[in-house]
């Protein structure tokens, strides 16, 4: 082997190590390894559910929150049809002005954050800490036209990112 092909080798030698040795340090010193978990959490702060839910597992009620007669019964069966589980269907007692609104406890961030995606991430959301279920309520607003379509549904995910423990509350842990 000529001198040069030897030089070469040792600074592709010497480069993959020193590259070695960064990756092992970046990964002793990963300070969010346990980004996500609860640790550090106060204890006196609900675990909010973040996992992205499937649509067959989310639990919803519609209200209609506007003066179109039958428009929660109408979306009600339009998120029926995309395999949601529709528990209750009825009037809201106020108007709203916004597209939607989206209302949330600690088991239910993930379920709304799928459901948000549905409003093009348009809808507003009320989360409620006291909140013991799972069920998300959607409130219907004057701002509404239509649910979006699958593929904008996947497109606003996206957009979304994943979902995040609210304000005031901690991730629940994996496997809880």
């Amino acid at each position: 082997m000529s001198f040069a092909r030897v030089r070469a080798l040792v600074i592709v030698g010497t480069l993959a190590v020193v590259a070695l040795v960064f990756v092992v340090i970046a990964v002793v010193r990963d300070t969010q390894s346990n980004a996500g978990a609860a640790e550090g959490c106060p204890e006196d702060w609900p675990r909010a559910d973040v996992t992205l839910r499937d649509h067959k597992d989310v639990k919803i009620r519609v209200y209609n929150g506007t003066d179109r007669p039958g428009l929660a019964a109408s979306v009600g069966d339009d998120f029926r049809n995309r395999d949601f589980q529709v528990e209750k269907e009825a009037n809201e007692k106020k108007q709203i002005d916004d597209v939607a609104v989206l209302r949330y406890g600690p088991k239910g961030v993930g379920s709304a954050h799928l459901l948000r995606a549905y409003f093009l991430g348009d809808a507003e959301l009320e989360y409620n800490a006291e909140r013991p279920d799972d069920v998300v309520d959607v409130v219907l607003g004057n701002g509404f036209q239509q649910l979006a379509t699958i593929t904008e549904v996947n497109q606003s995910i996206g957009d979304l990112g994943a979902p995040v423990a609210p304000p005031g509350s901690c991730p629940m842990p994996v496997g809880n």
